[in-house]
């Protein structure tokens, strides 16, 4: 009689996960990829495979280096937590008092209005307006428009600038208008980088001393950073993209002499941080565990029950997300996706599972019900879609759930 692993995970099982993802590989969708699962408070399965995708194939190391793009955002938004514990700010109140250069926002008058065509909004932005991403900012992600235009303009191509300041930064910011009135509907877009800006005047600081001081040293996250010195660079390969019409591939963002090379001048709480998949799951089970990780409280646990409850309204669910129904299975709580029909997401998770992408090609997600804290890091964005291997690793990990 086979004696079930600690885990409640069936080896056998992963060894599927194991085979799928080495397909990904060995067809040359992805260099390389790590993929890491806890169940219970224990590891049960990593699979570390293929190249970093660098020129001389050099092969993949465990603790390899990974942009996590938006999954920045859920770091930035903990951060934000911890201040609102500490009494420091509140989700009502007006960010203005802390960024005065958004007191003065203008609304425009329609989606494709010249930029001086613009009215008062209807109120002021809230911090749960940046939790949200209900502020009004533009997004870079869908360029249409004067504001599109803008918005990528100010994007230069990443988030983490690395010629403006956060103060210089947030006043190009505040000269754009907004592209609907605050609370009114969810985009993603720069309100987390306003958001980490918000932090660090409001602690006194500055955004990776508060996030070093207060998340990542506690957790043991050494490996989480906004850039890669000269002892780091070579576990970072690079940012690849592959057309979604021509399946061309393009290096999107180069290790050496990358984005990521360098200090930056604007570190940013939307995109801005690298950090390895063991690194990431530390994060991610701490959150599992109520806010704690060892003798390291991070959160309360009713602060992150707060966190990882649906904020959205359902006519907020109702609207397009990047031209898919992405909301149609899931709500936004603040800073992750909150699963709460699995008939409609159509795939053998649980509800109450949580957790966020980024547009690097990482994923993770958290479900309190089976314990479980999955992480999935690889190298390669494809613009406009989701891509299989996301739905294929969730799904592939939730099969292997024996007890």
């Amino acid at each position: 009689m086979a004696v079930a692993a600690p885990t409640g995970l069936s080896p056998t099982r992963l060894g599927r996960l194991t085979r799928a993802m080495r397909g990904y590989v060995d067809r040359g969708e992805t260099p390389g990829l790590v993929t890491l699962v806890l169940r219970n408070g224990v590891e049960a399965h990593c699979d570390v495979l293929g190249t970093l995708g660098d020129e001389a194939a050099t092969p993949l190391p465990r603790d390899a280096l990974w942009r996590l793009g938006s999954m920045t955002k859920v770091v930035t938004s903990v951060a934000a937590l911890i201040l609102l514990e500490e009494g420091a700010l509140r989700l009502d109140d007006r960010v203005a008092q802390w960024l005065p250069e958004l007191a003065g926002a203008r609304v425009l008058t329609a989606p494709g209005a010249e930029l001086d065509s613009v009215r008062a909004p209807s109120r002021a932005i809230t911090v749960r307006d940046l939790l949200t991403h209900r502020a009004g900012f533009a997004s870079y992600a869908m360029p249409q428009g004067p504001i599109g235009r803008a918005a990528m303009a100010l994007m230069a191509g990443t988030s983490m600038r690395p010629d403006l300041a956060p103060d210089v930064w947030l006043a190009r910011l505040a000269e754009l208008p907004l592209i609907h009135d605050p609370g009114e509907r969810m985009v993603m877009g720069f309100s987390s980088d306003v958001l980490a800006i918000l932090i660090a005047r409001a602690a006194g600081t500055t955004f990776p001393d508060f996030l070093r001081e207060r998340i990542l040293a506690p957790l043991g996250m050494d490996d989480t950073m906004f850039w890669a010195g000269d002892d780091a660079i070579a576990r970072l390969g690079p940012a690849l993209t592959v057309g979604w019409l021509n399946n061309k591939r393009t290096v999107h963002d180069p290790a050496a002499g990358g984005y990521f090379s360098r200090p930056p001048a604007h570190p940013s709480g939307g995109g801005g941080l690298l950090s390895t998949a063991d690194d990431f799951a530390r994060f991610g089970a701490m959150l599992l565990n109520g806010g704690r990780l060892g003798d390291e409280r991070i959160l309360s646990r009713k602060t992150v029950e707060l966190m990882t409850t649906d904020f959205l309204t359902p006519e907020q669910r109702a609207i397009p997300y990047f031209a898919t129904p992405y909301w149609r299975d899931r709500g936004f709580g603040l800073g992750v996706f909150v699963t709460d029909d699995v008939a409609a997401r159509g795939a053998p998770v649980s509800v109450g599972q949580y957790g966020w992408r980024g547009a690097f090609g990482t994923y993770w997600f958290n479900d309190p019900r089976e314990r479980l804290v999955a992480v999935l890091m690889l190298p390669v964005s494809w613009p406009a879609v989701i891509p299989p291997i996301l739905g294929d690793f969730e799904t592939l990990v939730y099969q292997a759930i024996e007890d």
